[in-house]
């Protein structure tokens, strides 16, 4: 069993970032029931690609959970939200700013319904400051935090990630609060709010560029395929394709010039003596190194870079990372039988507890999947559950429709 079994936790985001956050819980052992609103459910339920007509996007996000159709602008919609809230552990929201309090489920209202709440909201730019009342996105808070500046090729345009960094880091972010504050509830019965913003969550990470920046203001710059402060640390073409080679420390840099490429006179000269001096001139030695590995292919290099305990692998596409033989090893591609889609592939649990270990029991849930038996827990009969549905208040799987095309 999962380390988080007992943790009751109520999902009201979606998309992306609170979602991840709590197929991470789930996938670790907490219930985790997703408020879905009535107007069609999550809206990455909307966003392809579709298999059978259900979110392949969806799926890959939201495992071990229950879906729960949920009406919030209804009176009796709120009133079973409530009900919930009062045996839950940790609510998750990702609302616009000022949302969940129009919608009187906000955590001031929710804490006194249940004094031991964990209430984590996440957000563009934060609860407090003079953006939070603006709505955030990925792209933006790259953009905003200089990320964008600082990826790429020199003096090329700007450059996005190639994954939604900051929604994944604020999901991060959001696990590790909350596991905090779960632990001080344990402690001390407390709830607490946990304030969590896209931008904040990603600002930490430049710590070679706040480094720099902080010790004499230098503003980092795209750097493209190399290391902002080691060299050789980069990308490098060898005869049939480019490959990744990290040389951090003097350690490793001499085993690379004396066991790989078989130049001990560059431990000699002057422009390659130091990490620093190395990098200042990177690239004549770009151009020095690139000339020896054009004799051969990227495997021969990368061989021998093992052999020599030298940091080295290829730089492969996405298909190629799926099919490589330790990622399978690792179990981190893993497949689950839906009821819709049918056998489908998904990413496994990053992290290996040896008593604890992270698991995928079931699918992402259909749209209303569960409404009924979550109802009927909390008192409702069948008749209830079929009047509220009928109202529009919740929806129910029976009555789903999805929207794939």
């Amino acid at each position: 069993m999962g380390a988080l079994r007992g943790m009751k936790v109520l999902d009201a985001s979606q998309i992306m970032a609170g979602p991840y956050c709590t197929m991470v819980l789930a996938d670790l052992g907490a219930e985790v029931v997703k408020i879905e609103k009535a107007n069609g459910g999550d809206d990455s339920r909307q966003m392809g690609p579709y298999v059978n007509g259900e979110s392949t996007s969806f799926f890959q996000i939201n495992r071990n959970k229950k879906s729960l159709g949920l009406n919030l602008k209804e009176e009796e919609g709120k009133k079973i939200f409530y009900e919930l809230a009062k045996e839950a552990d940790v609510i998750v929201e990702n609302f616009r700013p000022g949302v969940s309090k129009k919608l009187e489920i906000d955590y001031d209202t929710i804490k006194k319904l249940n004094s031991g709440i964990i209430y984590c909201s996440i957000s563009g730019y934060g609860q407090s400051g003079p953006y939070s009342h603006k709505g955030g996105f990925d792209l933006v808070a790259q953009g905003m935090t200089g990320m964008m500046s600082m990826t790429g090729e020199p003096e090329g345009k700007p450059m996005k990630s190639g994954i939604a960094v900051y929604d994944i880091g604020a999901g991060l972010t959001a696990i590790y609060s909350i596991l905090a504050a779960y632990i001080h509830k344990q402690q001390t019965g407390e709830g607490q709010f946990v304030d969590v913003s896209l931008v904040e969550s990603g600002l930490p990470w430049f710590v070679w560029e706040a480094a720099a920046y902080f010790a004499n203001e230098t503003i980092p710059k795209a750097t493209g395929w190399r290391h902002r402060v080691s060299a050789p640390y980069q990308a490098l073409k060898a005869k049939d394709r480019y490959m990744m080679l990290g040389c951090a420390n003097q350690r490793t840099w001499e085993r690379f010039v004396n066991d790989v490429v078989n130049k001990p006179e560059w431990l000699e000269d002057p422009r390659f003596l130091t990490n620093s001096l190395r990098h200042e001139n990177v690239e004549e030695l770009e151009e020095l190194i690139e000339e020896i590995f054009s004799k051969e292919k990227s495997e021969y290099w990368i061989n021998k870079c093992e052999k020599a305990g030298v940091p080295a692998g290829p730089i492969n596409n996405f298909a190629q990372a799926m099919e490589d033989p330790h990622v399978l090893e690792r179990e981190m591609v893993q497949e689950v039988d839906h009821p819709t889609i049918g056998k489908m592939k998904t990413i496994g649990f990053p992290s290996k507890l040896s008593a604890t270990p992270g698991q995928i029991q079931k699918p992402a849930p259909l749209f209303g999947e569960d409404t009924e038996d979550i109802l009927k827990s909390i008192g409702f009969d069948a008749n209830k559950v079929n009047e509220l549905h009928e109202a529009g208040v919740v929806i129910k799987n029976d009555s789903a429709v999805t929207t794939g095309k």
